[in-house]
């Protein structure tokens, strides 16, 4: 019984994670995976995304898709985004902490 009550403890965020519903916010943000890291968590340089508000995000993403912002790659990927796929995205990250 104690074996069985290990393994349930070690097979639930599998479990919690196959459960999350793939979203079209989820889809957008894969592209966000490549430099911010898994869900936002950047393990390098590069900035952490999670935990950070939606409004933040969002704000961030238009300053760099409008050139408000000058960089050599968020400019670039943001110009790709409408309006409500940079709300998609940021509301999604926000689930993240």
């Amino acid at each position: 019984m104690k074996i069985f009550a290990f393994i349930s403890i070690l097979l639930l965020p599998v479990i919690t994670q196959a459960e999350m519903p793939i979203t079209r916010g989820s889809m957008l943000a894969l592209s966000c995976t490549g430099c911010h890291g898994t869900n936002g968590k950047s393990p390098g340089a590069i900035p952490t995304i999670a935990g950070k508000s939606a409004g933040y995000l969002i704000t961030i993403m238009k300053d760099f898709r409008d050139n408000r912002i000058f960089s050599t790659v968020m400019g670039r990927q943001a110009k790709g985004y409408t309006d409500e796929e940079i709300t998609l995205i940021a509301e999604y990250l926000t689930t993240y902490k």
